[in-house]
This record gives C-alpha cells, sequence and structure tokens, in this order.
C-alpha cells in the first residue's frame, strides 16, 4: 500500500511540473535550490557543533509522536507553497522555532539513515552525531561526482523526493489520526486581511440575499465572487470556502493546507490526477 501511496504523490508532483512555463520552472527551481542550500547550512551547524546537537536530541526526545509529526507536516507545508509563482508569507499552519527547525532537519535525517542501514542506529546515541556526520559527507560526494546538486533535474528530483518522504514520514507517524475529515475550518487570519476592497456595480451577495448598492467598497475573493465585508467576514469566521464556488482560501490547519494545495497542484498539473489525489488524500489521513 505504501508503495502506491508513494507512487500517486510523485505522479502528482510530476505532472504538475510538467505544465510549468520555462521561466516560472527556472524560478522555482531557483527557489527550491536556495531553500535546500539554507537547510543544508543548518544541518551543518547542527551536526558540527555536538551543543546543539545533544540539544536538539533532547528536544525531539522530548515532543510526542503527534507533535513530531506536526513538525514534519509544517516542514511539509513550506515546500508545497513553494510550488506558487510567488508564495505568500508562511502561514502560522507553516511557521516553526528555530529548534523545531533543527528537530525536523534531524528526525528526517535519522528516518534516511534508519532505511539506509537499520544497524546504523543501534550505536549509543553519544555516537549518532559522528555517524550521521560521516554518512551526510558520504551522500554529499556521491552527489556531487554525478552532478545531481546542481542540475536542474537534480534539484527537482530531490524536492519530489522530500515532498514523497514527507508524506511517507507523517502517514507512518498516524498525523492526524482519528480526526473527522468533513469539519469546517476558519480561513486564516492573514488570509482574510489580505482579501482587497473593490467597488461594486451592482448585485446581490449570495449570503445576506440582499443587493449590493452600486459604488459601495465590498470583498472580493480571490476567485472573483464579491460579498458585503460583514457577511464574508462572519463566514470566514467558520469556514474557507467561497459561498458560491466552495474555493478554498488559506487556513492556519496544517492538514487542511495539506489537502489544499494538493488540489491546487492537481489543478495545475491539468485535473488527471484527480483520482490519485483522492488515494493520496485515503491513505494520508484515514
Amino acid at each position: 500500500m505504501m508503495v502506491d501511496y508513494m507512487k500517486s504523490t510523485q505522479d502528482i508532483i510530476t505532472a504538475a511540473l510538467s505544465t510549468l512555463p520555462p521561466p516560472h520552472l527556472s524560478h522555482l527551481t531557483h527557489r527550491i535550490s536556495a531553500l535546500f542550500h539554507h537547510r543544508r547550512r543548518r544541518l551543518s551547524a547542527l551536526l558540527s557543533s555536538p551543543t546543539i546537537f545533544s540539544l536538539t536530541i533532547r528536544h525531539l526526545q522530548s515532543l510526542s509522536l503527534r507533535h513530531k509529526s506536526l513538525l514534519i507536516a509544517r516542514h511539509l507545508l513550506t515546500l508545497l507553497t513553494n510550488f506558487s509563482g510567488d508564495p505568500p508569507p508562511p502561514s502560522a499552519a507553516a511557521c516553526m522555532k528555530l529548534r523545531d527547525l533543527d528537530a525536523v532537519l534531524l528526525l528526517l535525517l535519522l528516518c534516511e539513515l534508519h532505511q539506509h542501514d537499520q544497524n546504523l542506529l543501534h550505536a549509543p546515541p553519544s555516537r549518532w552525531r559522528v555517524i550521521l556526520c560521516d554518512y551526510v559527507s558520504n551522500s554529499i560526494l556521491k552527489l556531487s561526482t554525478f552532478g545531481g546538486v546542481c542540475s536542474t533535474s537534480g534539484i527537482l528530483m530531490q524536492y519530489i523526493e522530500s515532498i514523497t518522504r514527507c508524506y511517507n514520514f507523517v502517514n507512518v507517524m498516524g498525523f492526524n489520526e482519528g480526526k473527522e475529515g468533513t469539519e469546517e475550518v476558519a480561513a486564516s487570519t492573514a488570509a482574510v486581511v489580505a482579501l482587497p476592497s473593490v467597488e461594486v456595480n451592482g448585485g446581490e451577495c449570495v449570503i445576506c440575499k440582499e443587493e449590493m448598492k452600486e459604488g459601495r467598497e465590498v470583498c472580493e475573493l480571490p476567485c472573483s465572487h464579491l460579498f458585503h465585508w460583514m457577511c464574508i467576514l462572519r463566514w470566514l469566521k467558520k469556514r474557507n470556502t467561497c459561498p458560491c464556488c466552495r474555493h478554498r482560501l488559506p487556513t492556519d490547519d496544517v492538514r487542511r493546507e495539506i489537502e489544499r494545495l494538493l488540489e491546487d497542484l492537481v489543478k495545475i498539473g491539468g485535473g488527471g490526477g484527480g483520482g490519485l489525489y483522492e488515494e493520496c488524500l485515503e491513505v494520508t489521513f484515514v
């Protein structure tokens, strides 16, 4: 089942990437490369400092399984958000403290090492830093030898693998286990504040069923539907969808943001991955 799940995730991302025009693809590649470079620098600082490494290990040990899963999901949101042409500022769902970022990077690396050779982590935790340093050094050397770090295809492949790996970990860790998938969530405060005010030429607000007087300032959602400000503000406090077309606005709920961004990727990929999307969500969140 896991193989099908991972393949579905890869297909969704690959299909979306294949539709991007060259300028957008180039921009995305540079942005991802910068993100990975920053992560590698942070991981290098973590592994080179016995003190930071020890503190991060203690922090990891203090976290519950659900909290660890949540941190990886936030890391995943950062990767997915970067797909858009002009990614918005990090939402509350994706933000994390520096020590949490260190914990995520170390946890992902430990899981990767475990998959590579389970016996290596049988050593005492005091030896883990040295083992991880050797593993990272060997991995970078292999990638450099084949040019995988600098090439566009290498960066995009790393991007796809990173997203797939995070989904894998989130699924294994039982993220949002037992939560209902039909509950409504509010739109994020940042998304609501960013909504534009436009002058209306008439029409009806579908929420209150009253006329929007010509020349009045009303709220315009990203899907271009218009509403009275007071009406839509009350609406978005309870749900993050447009009353007309169900277009989703960003939310501060990590799970819902992952679902929303996946839907966007399926649309970018031409809609042909709808079945894959449903399968992916079924395996990941049910």
